[in-house]
């Protein structure tokens, strides 16, 4: 879980280091409208994401406790992302994010 510090006493800013970069919102928007993910989807659905950029993004999800990670024992190993229940209840503030991201793009 994401260790409290002094400048995350405001909630805004503590959802924000949890989810406030592109890729982490995109990542986590998958997961919202397609259950379980594994690396390769991640890579079709977000084009623009290096291999790193997205290890890293998801092990820092993993570690914040969004996420969650399974491994299956299977050769080739397979490896399925979801959202963990506490990720699940980003639902609605992704939902009101396409919502403003709509009304936005009507009003240009």
């Amino acid at each position: 879980m994401l260790v409290e510090d002094e400048s995350l006493k405001c909630p805004v800013a503590t959802t924000v280091k949890l989810i406030g970069n592109k890729w982490k919102l995109l990542i986590i928007r998958d997961l919202i409208y397609n259950d379980k993910q594994r690396f390769t989807d991640f890579l079709k659905t977000i084009p623009l994401i290096s291999k790193k950029v997205l290890t890293d993004n998801l092990r820092a999800l993993e570690k914040d406790g969004l996420i969650e990670r399974q491994v299956f024992a299977e050769i080739p190993p397979r490896v399925e992302y979801s959202l963990s229940p506490l990720g699940h209840s980003l639902k609605p503030i992704l939902d009101a994010m396409q919502e403003w991201g709509i009304r936005y793009k009507r009003n240009l």
